[in-house]
């Protein structure tokens, strides 16, 4: 059953050990975790939801165990053309999910594209009164990136479209995703690479969808790095166009002053007629070469089933190693 949203009830410094420890802690506002009872607004501000019908229900109930209510955007099945409504009907759900105090969290129900479409005419002044959670990932990196310019926190994490009919093939994402919510301390051990670039660092996480960072430039909606530990996911693109997008944020200044890269997953590669001749993590590693500061790859979050939630903006402290890295984020 749907639900129009316009009737909710109102209710530093470096060693040789290439070791850093940001002074400069985070000052954006972390909006109040979930409890039993309350409510998120399900929106959809990208891409059209062909077929989804069941992933929305399969997500509404997930929520619904946990105790929280749920509410689905009066627009989050219409279509036009490549997009989940026109612009000002996916607008008008997101706005209205921003602006009512009742909800507590906003969660998108698929990515694809079409958030940088709305994203100059969202009003937060609402949110800034009454905080929540937005979470999300791939395009909602764009709104990630105008809420952290803010002041406030938000949620990397699974969307409706991530369930499967086996909800056991993304546990992971599951129980990462109510942990997140809930206000769990979350912690995370990875894989270790011999690509990875030593060393510890405690400062902010923000990042996202490589794309979507790309896209931001120029604009209102980049963020500042600086002092900050960046992540960044991917999916279906060419090596070469990885190579290019880093080299933009580069020359755009976008590593200058950063932390740390965390390097989530790069996923479903597109095979080029003339091999680039450099690995993934190599491309990586070329952007900061001239820098001592730690990478760390195989973090589980993007497009994968393994997609573990992270909150952006939060401080996070990340032990990487050969063998193995730690991302523990801070109480």
């Amino acid at each position: 059953m749907l639900f129009s949203l316009a009737f909710f009830p109102i209710s530093t410094s470096k060693t040789t050990q290439n070791t850093t420890t940001a002074n400069m802690q985070t000052n954006l506002i972390q909006p109040p975790f979930l409890k039993p009872g309350d409510t998120v607004a399900i929106v959809a501000p990208s891409g059209v939801l062909n077929n989804r019908n069941l992933e929305v229900e399969r997500s509404k109930a997930i929520l619904e165990s946990w105790g929280l209510n749920v509410v689905i955007g009066k627009h989050v099945f219409s279509k036009n053309g490549h997009f989940a409504g026109t612009d000002d009907q996916r607008c008008e759900d997101l706005q209205k999910a921003l602006d009512n105090p009742s909800i507590k969290a906003i969660w998108a129900a698929r990515g694809g594209y079409g958030t940088v479409r709305i994203l100059d005419k969202l009003d937060y002044t609402q949110f800034k009164k009454h905080p929540k959670w937005v979470i999300g990932y791939s395009d909602i990196t764009a709104l990630h990136c105008q809420i952290h310019n803010l002041g406030y926190e938000t949620i990397h994490a699974m969307m409706c479209t991530s369930l499967t009919k086996d909800e056991k093939e993304v546990k992971e994402a599951i129980d990462t995703f109510k942990d997140a919510i809930f206000g769990k301390q979350l912690s995370y051990e990875l894989k270790g690479s011999a690509y990875n670039k030593t060393g510890t660092v405690t400062a902010p996480l923000v990042g996202g969808n490589l794309t979507m960072l790309h896209a931001m430039l120029g604009s209102d909606t980049t963020i500042d790095t600086s002092g900050k530990i960046i992540f960044i996911e991917e999916v279906g693109e060419y090596v070469y166009h990885i190579d290019r997008m880093l080299q933009s944020l580069k020359r755009a200044g976008y590593f200058d002053n950063c932390r740390g890269i965390l390097v989530g997953d790069i996923s479903k590669i597109r095979a080029n007629d003339q091999p680039f001749g450099r690995t993934i993590e190599q491309v990586f590693l070329d952007i900061v070469a001239d820098k001592n500061i730690p990478v760390a790859f195989n973090m589980p979050a993007g497009h994968e089933k393994d997609n573990r939630a992270i909150i952006l903006g939060a401080n996070v402290t990340m032990t990487v190693g050969k063998d193995k890295s730690e991302i523990k984020f801070q109480k």
